[in-house]
């Protein structure tokens, strides 16, 4: 009998279910999918979220190494000296002269270019070059001195020309040219802008003097750039200075023969 009742049971719950309405089965089975779907939309969503905030967080981060690069003081490449002044003696209506030290401190050889605000009355000797590691140069600056306005003193004399330094490494030896600045354009460096002081000529002063030795050791090295180059390697005797050598070592050999012969008979 429990057997029976229980298989009657069983039979009631499953004609129950057919008798449930079409409408209702497809209503409970699409608010399953929906509920998923909403599930799946939510996940995904939140995926969607997670990657924008990473990639706000990588661009703002790229933005702050960015300005914090721009706030670091430029890795020098050339050591000036005088770091950061041209100094020339006060002498109006007169061509004057100013030098300065240039010294890379690079291990890869490195260009230099002068720049000036004035160049119809500045020039520079030399105006560029390529300098070895750890080599110098001296360049000399040429400058016009325009007579005072209104009878101005020397020490009241100001000077709005400027100079400009730039570098740009380049590989190994090579011929200096001015294109090859624009030719790499994003990699030249400013190393400095020199502002032009003017010196009394008649006061003595540490920079005057500094000044002339440098115009001197300028001068020596233009001096022995102009020198043919000497010969340290052995001497190679030419071609024609050998055969001639040889017709007179045979001459006197047959000469020698010669009065051999003549004591033998």
């Amino acid at each position: 009998m429990a057997v029976a009742s229980e298989k009657t049971g069983a039979e009631g719950k499953v004609w129950s279910l057919c008798k449930m309405p079409f409408w209702q089965t497809s209503i409970a089975s699409s608010s399953s999918s929906s509920s998923s779907f909403a599930s799946s939309a939510t996940v995904s969503g939140q995926h969607q979220s997670h990657q924008a905030v990473e990639r706000s967080s990588l661009h703002s981060s790229i933005a702050v190494s960015s300005m914090a690069k721009s706030f670091l003081p430029t890795r020098r490449r050339l050591r000036l000296d005088p770091s950061n002044k041209l100094f020339f003696p006060y002498e109006p209506g007169k061509q004057v002269r100013s030098a300065i030290g240039i010294k890379n401190t690079c291990k890869s050889h490195v260009a230099f270019k002068f720049q000036t605000t004035a160049p119809k009355s500045c020039y520079m000797r030399p105006p560029g070059g390529i300098l070895a590691p750890g080599e110098s140069v001296v360049a000399t600056v040429f400058k016009f001195v325009e007579p005072p306005e209104n009878n101005e003193k020397p020490i009241d004399h100001k000077s709005k020309v400027k100079f400009k330094i730039m570098s740009l490494k380049v590989k190994g030896e090579m011929d200096y040219v001015p294109e090859l600045f624009d030719e790499q354009r994003d990699q030249v460096a400013v190393e400095q802008i020199l502002r032009v002081i003017f010196l009394d000529p008649e006061r003595p002063s540490p920079a005057m003097e500094k000044l002339k030795r440098q115009l001197a050791d300028a001068d020596a090295a233009l001096e022995a750039s102009k020198k043919p180059p000497e010969e340290t390697g052995p001497r190679i005797v030419g071609e024609g200075l050998v055969i001639d050598e040889w017709k007179e070592r045979r001459e006197r050999y047959l000469a020698r023969q010669q009065v051999e012969g003549v004591d033998s008979v």
